[in-house]
């Protein structure tokens, strides 16, 4: 049986040459904090900005997905940054034992 293309399940192509809109007035929101939260039917991104000696994170923007688009985001993710590193080289990232906020900001 074959479902009307209304109805095709999420894994369906979709349409060729996706328009995006970029509203004018659309501010970019420059984050290097992500709060990450999850229940069984979502994602919740948080994303912030956290400076040095300052004692809170300002919150820019929040981001509500599923899990499957949180998954394919992942895979985008991990493409671009494939592609990034052949063009421009390895992105240093401290190992788990380092103290990451220390390295950062330097406190």
């Amino acid at each position: 049986m074959t479902l009307p293309q209304s109805v095709q399940p999420p894994h369906a192509p979709g349409p060729q040459g996706l328009q995006i809109e970029l509203p004018v007035h659309l501010d970019a929101t420059y984050s290097n904090l992500v709060v990450i939260q999850h229940t069984p039917s979502e994602f919740v991104l948080d994303f912030a900005r956290i400076l040095p000696n300052m004692p809170t994170a300002r919150v820019g923007a929040r981001i509500v997905t599923t899990p499957m688009h949180a998954k394919l985001l992942l895979r985008a993710l991990q493409q671009n940054i494939e592609r990034f590193e052949a063009q421009f080289g390895p992105i240093y990232v401290p190992q788990q034992g380092e103290a990451l906020a220390s390295q950062l900001f330097g406190s």
